[in-house]
């Protein structure tokens, strides 16, 4: 399995210093660009990578690199830290070892430490990795860096690290593999955990997330479904019957927890004026249901940046008419993340947001702010729709290899123009036990629906029903 080591370093990484740590595995060894300079690579003699290194990333974020790399990662002090990750070639042993040279070198140099801190070939350090004879497997043609194996149906990626995050080359390895028609596969060992929005990319697009099993082998982290390597690729196993197994390692920890999760998805739709600034939407609702603004943001995990509405304008602006894709994180005390993408349309410029808040047992979940933050939603920032889910998961949101309950709607919300779309009289008058509740102005409102206390699959009826008569289709 291949460990990624990454070194979380107090002063900035500059050219230098970065040269030093490569010298980790002597002179005889190449250094070569790849991802359009965006990776270094540590290659044999044949131009073949032993290991990748991504461009130093600074964390400004306070308890950023704990919430992926757990407690204990975290730099002493009050200055940001830079983010060092290093990936060794899978199937290559010294490859690891170099991996650790490098981060070892680069903390003595900048200061700062390893993680992990027992990586091989971070004792040591400052004599080179032996390298004689060393030979790395030849990379598949048009594979990614990261990708460890490749076949016509899919993109193999094996990772071994407390939580699994979209990181920059792992986004950049999906993207490739949608545009090849490939499917996505993380391997893990069963005590590695997706951070949210990696899971949330992985469910939306081809993608499987293969946990290994020492009784079955693998299995889906997400559906328990038993995998087997079948036509290069990770596929459901048939028993007999013609139907999948699911694993017992999924279903042995099922639903064991009091903590919970708020979810709340929503789109704002924007005329795309000169003076238009994005994310007060997103701001809004973090306010409303944390009490605190936004932390930090990105374009990956992790999410290194001061939140900033002005740059999160400024990338998105550069980069239309492509669609920006982004995570937002909060603080330690009050576990939140939020992905964010902003699309321009014909119609204007669409923010679609999904915010997820962390709840330990005996805490408060905000549900009385929803009607107040619809409110001010469909009253400031154009929203078309919002739908709220509460969840038994857990308050760090992470997502274990093992069953967990699925959300259940709250809440639904209509915006004005759905409204009319809809028709006013049909929106304002539902088969639902509970009235909405108008939002904003009587001459263009919006409407709140409640759909009982997601406690029970009826929520999800009650929302069908809802949608069923907003469509204008006759009730099941």
């Amino acid at each position: 399995m291949t460990k990624d080591v990454i070194a979380l370093t107090e002063r900035m990484p500059d050219a230098l210093s970065v040269l030093a740590g490569l010298l980790a595995g002597g002179p005889d060894l190449l250094v070569e660009t790849a991802g359009e300079g965006a990776v270094v690579q540590l290659c044999d003699a044949d131009g073949r990578p032993l290991v990748s290194i991504e461009v130093p990333l600074m964390l400004q974020v306070p308890g950023e690199a704990a919430r992926l790399l757990g407690p204990g990662a975290e730099l002493s002090g009050d200055g940001p830290a830079w983010w060092v990750e290093a990936r060794a070639a899978a199937g290559v042993p010294q490859a690891e070892q170099l991996a650790g040279a490098f981060a070892a070198r680069l903390t003595m140099l900048l200061g700062g430490k390893v993680w992990p801190p027992d990586a091989p070939g971070t004792v040591g350090a400052a004599r080179p990795v032996d390298v004689s004879g060393l030979t790395a497997v030849p990379a598949p043609a048009a594979a990614q860096p990261a990708v460890d194996m490749l076949t016509d149906k899919a993109a193999v990626v094996l990772q071994d690290r407390p939580v699994v995050p979209m990181t920059s080359w792992l986004s950049e390895v999906l993207r490739a593999t949608v545009e090849s028609e490939r499917s996505l596969q993380i391997v893990t060992p069963p005590h590695c955990r997706l951070s949210t929005p990696t899971r949330l990319l992985l469910q939306s697009m081809p993608s499987r997330w293969v946990v290994q099993d020492e009784r079955c082998g693998y299995y889906d982290g997400l559906t328990g479904a038993v995998l087997t390597w079948q036509d290069d690729a990770f596929s459901p196993a048939r028993d007999e019957n013609g139907e999948t197994p699911v694993a017992d390692a999924f279903t042995e920890e099922a639903g064991q927890t009091d903590e919970r999760q708020l979810i709340v998805s929503f789109r704002t739709l924007h005329r795309p004026t000169a003076d238009l600034v994005l994310g007060g939407a997103l701001e809004a609702a973090w306010r409303a249901l944390t009490g605190a603004l936004p932390a930090g943001w990105g374009t990956s995990e992790p999410a290194g940046l001061t939140w900033s509405r002005r740059q999160l304008t400024e990338l998105a602006y550069e980069r239309a008419p492509r669609s920006t894709w982004t995570v937002v994180v909060g603080t330690p005390d009050r576990p939140a993340v939020a992905t964010l993408r902003v699309i321009r349309t014909p119609e204007g410029v669409e923010e679609d947001v999904t915010l997820t808040v962390g709840h330990g047992p005996g805490e408060q979940l905000p549900l009385e702010a929803l009607p107040g933050l619809a409110e001010e939603l469909v009253t400031r920032y154009g929203l078309t729709t919002m739908l709220c889910h509460l969840r038994k998961a857990r308050r760090d949101l992470s997502a274990p290899p093992h069953y967990e309950h699925p959300p259940l709607p709250y809440a639904f919300v209509l915006g004005p123009a759905e409204v009319q779309e809809a028709g006013r009289d049909t929106a304002s008058r539902t088969p639902l036990e509970e009235r909405p509740v108008q939002l904003g102005p009587s001459a263009r409102p919006g409407f709140y629906y409640a759909l009982g206390d997601a406690e029970t699959a009826e929520s999800w009826a009650a929302l069908e029903r809802l949608l069923r008569h907003l469509r204008g289709a006759p009730p099941a």
